[in-house]
C-alpha cells in the first residue's frame, strides 16, 4: 500500500511505523494530538478512486495528513460504494489501533 503526505512525497516506511514516529514526534515536541481516519471516493467514468487519509490534528496548532489513493475498475451501487469506504476506514484503524 503506498502512502504519500499532502505535499505528495512518498511515505517509504511501512504506515504503522510512520504513525508511531509521527505521534513520538509530535508528542515530543509537546502537542496533544487527534487522529481521524477516514475514506471518501469519486466515480470518474469507467474507475472509482478511493481515497484513505489518516489525519494528525494538533489541538490548537494546524495538522497534517498521509493519503493512500486506490482506482478500481469494479462498478459499485452507491450502497455498496459506501460500505467499501467504512471497510477501508476500518481496515486501517484496525492496523493502527495499537498505537493509540
Amino acid at each position: 500500500m503506498l502512502w504519500r503526505k499532502f505535499n505528495g512525497d512518498p511515505i517509504v516506511l511501512p504506515i504503522k511505523e510512520a504513525v508511531e514516529q509521527a505521534i513520538k514526534r509530535e508528542s515530543d515536541k509537546g502537542y496533544h494530538l487527534k487522529v481521524c481516519i477516514g475514506t471518501d471516493s469519486q466515480v470518474k467514468g469507467m474507475e472509482t478512486e478511493f481515497a484513505t487519509v489518516i489525519v494528525f490534528l494538533r489541538e490548537g496548532n494546524g495538522g497534517f495528513m498521509f493519503i493512500h489513493n486506490d482506482k478500481t475498475r469494479q462498478q459499485f451501487t452507491i450502497k455498496e460504494r459506501m460500505l467499501t469506504e467504512v471497510a477501508k476506514s476500518i481496515e486501517i484503524a484496525y492496523q493502527l489501533c495499537d498505537l493509540f
